[in-house]
Parts: structure tokens; sequence; C-alpha cells
């Protein structure tokens, strides 16, 4: 495991999470909050569960001494999920672009919601980030097409490594 990779992963979390927000932009209010069930009761309940994961892991990186559970606080409307779900994304890939390599497989002392001490490497904590966005996403696109959304697109990381050559590609020639 190397920095270069979880900055890449990083990034493709950034512009996996910005793709489902612009989804997210053009629901209605009902599709938004409409009851459809997989982990959570609606869209938007899936949508807080993944902002307010990645929120927490970013704010232990970051050593802070109380640890924010979004899910069970925040009532913003969708245009504020979408803006705090791009912060949260940006800060968890600013983290890792300035994270020391030689930490990665330092463990992180944390606490999880319900209190329970844990101690687990940084890589190993970087991974599950992306991992977990990656599976929300997943159930995600199931319920916009469950809700009548059928603008849908792919997040898969082939596709941002893809993306990432062309985009190299065109800038050589």
């Amino acid at each position: 495991m190397t920095k270069q990779y979880f900055k890449e992963l990083a990034a493709f979390n950034e512009w996996a999470n910005t793709l489902a927000c612009g989804w997210i932009d053009q629901l209605t209010d009902e599709q938004w909050n409409r009851t459809v069930v997989s982990s959570f009761t609606s869209i938007r309940d899936t949508v807080l569960h993944m902002i307010s994961a990645e929120n927490a892991w970013v704010e232990r990186f970051q050593k802070r001494s109380e640890v924010r559970w979004l899910q069970t606080a925040f009532e913003g409307s969708k245009a504020a999920h979408v803006a705090l779900w791009k912060q949260t994304s940006a800060a968890f890939q600013t983290f890792i672009e300035g994270f020391d390599e030689a930490l990665l497989y330092t463990p992180l002392d944390f606490k999880r919601q319900n209190g329970e001490a844990h101690s687990i490497p940084y890589y190993q904590l970087f991974a599950h980030v992306v991992n977990h966005a990656t599976y929300h996403r997943g159930q995600l696109v199931t319920l916009l097409r469950q809700v009548g959304f059928t603008g849908v697109q792919s997040t898969d990381l082939m596709g941002f490594y893809r993306l990432a050559q062309q985009r190299t590609e065109s800038s050589s020639e």
C-alpha cells in the first residue's frame, strides 16, 4: 500500500460522490424523501448515512476529541446535504494528500459510536472509507431507480481510471 494508491482512491471517491450529488440535485423532494427500503428507509437517509460515516472518519483522522454523528442531528435541505457531501469528500481527499506515508501502517486509536475502543492501521481505515461509500452508492443507484430516476451512470473504479487515462492522453497531445 502506498500513499499514491490512497490518493487515487480518495480522488475516485470524490469523483463518484460528485456524480451521485448530481443525481440527487435532479430529484424531486418527494423522490428524495419517499420510503424505499434498503439499509435505510429513503434516499435521504442513505445519503445522510454516507455523509455521516465519511465525516466521522475525517474527524477521527484529524484527532478531534468529539466526533459528530451527523445522521442523528443533521436536518438540512437536499441542497444542504449535497453541499455537505461534497465538502466531506473533499476533506477526505485533502487529508490523504497531506498524510505522511510513513504512517500508513500505524494504528489509529478511536472509539466507535457505541463507545467501543478500536485500534486499526490507517491504510485499512482509508480502504474502508472508500469501500463503504462504494457499497452505499450501489444501493443508492437501486433506490434511485425505484423512485423512477433513470439518469444514473457508472461510478465504477475502472471508469474513473479510464477517464484519468483519457485526460492524461489528451493533455500530452
